[in-house]
C-alpha cells in the first residue's frame, strides 16, 4: 500500500449562508499528482486554504505523514513541508531570482563575531543550492537574472524552486498553466513528472494540481477528485474516464465541450484600429503601432501570453486608457479619446480582464452591479430617481438566467466567488442591445458549465450581427471561437490568419516570438 503524504477527514467549513466544504475526505499519496476539479464555488479554494493554513475548518482532521496536525497559518504549513504556487506569482520584479527565492528565509553571513548586527546575505551559498535544485529537477533558472526580465514560464519555475528551497514535500499548484504558452505548459508537465519521481530510497514530491483545463487533467494526473457543492462527488483515474465524463461530474449534467458554430458572415467593419500606440503604467510602450479591424458578424481572437500589451490594447479601446498615437473608430465615429460612457452608448459591451478593478463595485450589492452602465436610463431611472423595483426585478431575472450563485441580490458583490463575480459582469453586458463586444479573458476562473454557456452566448452575438473582439490567454478558447486569429507579441500584431489555418503549434511559436 502506497504511503499517504497528506490526508484530511470530514472537513467542514461554514460561512454565512453557505457551507463551503461538507464532510470532505481527501488524501494525497507520496509521489503522485492528484488533480482537484470542481465548479466555481465547489469548495476547492476553501479546502486548499485549510490545508495551507489560510483558514481553519469548523470540523474535521488533517494528517501529515499519518500524524494528526492542526495547521494554523502558512508559516506552520511551510515548516511542515507544504508549499503553494499561486496562480498570480508572488515575486518581486525588481529583485533577482536568488533574492526572490530566499526572501523570508535569508541566510546571513557574519562579517565578524563583533559585527553580527551588520551581517550580509549569504547569496553565494543560496545560489549554489538553487543551482543544485534546478539541476536535480530540470528547473532551469538563472539565479542572477532579474525577475522583471524573465518570461512567465521562467517566473513560474522560480516559484517552484522557491517552494523546493523551503524543503516542500507537498506542492499545491493553483491554475499553473493560466499564463503559459502550450510549449511552456508541456515543459511544466515534464517538470511535474520529474518532481514526483523517487530519489534513491526516498519518495518523490507529492502534488495537488488545480486546473479548469480537462485536457491537462488527462495528460498529467495520477488520480482525479471532483468536488461539487462542497462535497466530494467522485474520484477516478485518467485511464478510466473522459473529458465529457469529468465535465458531467463537475456540473451534474451533460456538458457540450465543443462549440457548435456555423460559418461566419462578416459584413462592414464595426471597430477600426489604425497605428495605435499605448503606454503602460510605467510609461513604456505596451501597444506599438497596432492596426486591426473587427467586422459585423465575426469573432476576431487575439492570442498571446499575458503581458504582451493585450490589457493596454483593451483598455485603450474601451476608454480606460488614453492612447498616445493612432486612431480608433467605432461605427465610423472617432473614439480614440472618448470616455467609457460615450463608447458604451455607441453600443459597446466590455468584459474586462480585471473584473474587480474595472468591472464591479465590490462594496455594492449584486443588484446594483447588474445596472452599472444603465442605471441612469429608463426603466431603471425616472427623472434622476432610481427605480428600485425595476432594478430588483432585473437582478432577479439575470441571477436566474446566468446562474449567479449568491445568497441574495442584496449581497455585497465582494462576498461572491471570483467565478460568480465574472458571471455578474457577463450577465450585465449581455443583457442589453450591443453592436460591439470586447471580451478580455471572459471565462477566466469559470467552470466548464459556465464556459459552455458563455461560449454559446459569444457565438450567438456573432450570429446576431455583433462584432466580437475576443482576447484570451486560453488557446483552446481562441481556436474554438475565433473566425480570424491575431497573435500579439511585445505590443505588436505579428500575424493575422483565418482560424482554419491555425494550429496549436503554429500559434504557440508565434506567441513565443518565433516567426
Amino acid at each position: 500500500m502506497v504511503a499517504l503524504a497528506l490526508q484530511v477527514k470530514g472537513i467542514t467549513k461554514r460561512y454565512p449562508g453557505v457551507i463551503a466544504n461538507h464532510e470532505v475526505d481527501f488524501d494525497l499519496r507520496k509521489g503522485e499528482i492528484h488533480v482537484l476539479l470542481g465548479e466555481n464555488g465547489a469548495g476547492k479554494t476553501t479546502l486548499m486554504n485549510i490545508i495551507y493554513g489560510l483558514s481553519m475548518p469548523d470540523e474535521g482532521e488533517c494528517y501529515l505523514d499519518g500524524e494528526l496536525i492542526q495547521i494554523t497559518d502558512p508559516n506552520l504549513a511551510i515548516s511542515r513541508g507544504i508549499g503553494m504556487v499561486h496562480q498570480h506569482f508572488m515575486l518581486v520584479p525588481t529583485l533577482t531570482v536568488v533574492e526572490n527565492i530566499i526572501l523570508g528565509v535569508e541566510s546571513l553571513r557574519p562579517r565578524t563575531a563583533f559585527l553580527r548586527q551588520l551581517s550580509l546575505l549569504d547569496l553565494a551559498s543560496a545560489t549554489k543550492r538553487i543551482e543544485s535544485l534546478s539541476k536535480q529537477y530540470g528547473l532551469e533558472v538563472d539565479p542572477a537574472a532579474y525577475v522583471r526580465d524573465l518570461p512567465v514560464g521562467a517566473q513560474q519555475r522560480v516559484e517552484i524552486v522557491k517552494a523546493l528551497y523551503r524543503e516542500a514535500d507537498i506542492l499545491i499548484l493553483d491554475e499553473p498553466t493560466a499564463v503559459l504558452t502550450p510549449q511552456e505548459a508541456d515543459d511544466l508537465f515534464q517538470v511535474m513528472r520529474a518532481l514526483v519521481q523517487p530519489r534513491g530510497d526516498k519518495h518523490g514530491k507529492s502534488i495537488i494540481f488545480i486546473t479548469h483545463k480537462l485536457k491537462e487533467v488527462l495528460a498529467v494526473a495520477d488520480r482525479i477528485t471532483v468536488l461539487r457543492g462542497g462535497r466530494v462527488v467522485g474520484s477516478t483515474m485518467p485511464s478510466a474516464t473522459t473529458e465529457n465524463e469529468l465535465a458531467a461530474m463537475m456540473v451534474g449534467r451533460e456538458v457540450v465541450l465543443t462549440v457548435p458554430k456555423g460559418p461566419a458572415r462578416p459584413q462592414e467593419p464595426v471597430l477600426e484600429v489604425q497605428d495605435l500606440k499605448v503606454l503602460d503604467d510605467r510609461h513604456l510602450v505596451a501597444v506599438d503601432g497596432v492596426s486591426l479591424e473587427v467586422r459585423k458578424g465575426e469573432i476576431l481572437g487575439v492570442a498571446g501570453v499575458q503581458g504582451n500589451g493585450q490589457r493596454e490594447l483593451v483598455e485603450s479601446l474601451t476608454g480606460l486608457r488614453k492612447p498616445v498615437g493612432g486612431h480608433v473608430r467605432i461605427l465610423g465615429q472617432e473614439t480614440t479619446l472618448a470616455s467609457p460612457r460615450r463608447i458604451t452608448e455607441l453600443g459597446t459591451a466590455h468584459i474586462p480582464e480585471d473584473r474587480q478593478k474595472h468591472g464591479l463595485v465590490l462594496s455594492d450589492p449584486v443588484k446594483d452591479n447588474l445596472v452599472l452602465n444603465t442605471y441612469y436610463r429608463p426603466p431603471f431611472a425616472h427623472r434622476a430617481v432610481i427605480a428600485r423595483e425595476q432594478v430588483a426585478d432585473n437582478a432577479a431575472r439575470l441571477v436566474r438566467e446566468f446562474d449567479i450563485r449568491t445568497p441574495s441580490i442584496e449581497t455585497a458583490t465582494s462576498n461572491l466567488s471570483g467565478g460568480n463575480q465574472q458571471k455578474t459582469i457577463v450577465a450585465r453586458e449581455f443583457s442589453r442591445p450591443i453592436q460591439l463586444l470586447i471580451a478580455a479573458q471572459p471565462t477566466r476562473g469559470l467552470d466548464v458549465g459556465s464556459i459552455e454557456f458563455i461560449h454559446g452566448q459569444l457565438v450567438k452575438r456573432r450570429d446576431d450581427g455583433c462584432a466580437v473582439l475576443l482576447v484570451s490567454a486560453e488557446l483552446d478558447e481562441i481556436m474554438a471561437l475565433a473566425d480570424r486569429i491575431a497573435v500579439m507579441y511585445k505590443g505588436k500584431i505579428v500575424s493575422v490568419m483565418p482560424a482554419e489555418e491555425a494550429t496549436r503549434e503554429k500559434l504557440g511559436l508565434l506567441m513565443a516570438g518565433v516567426s
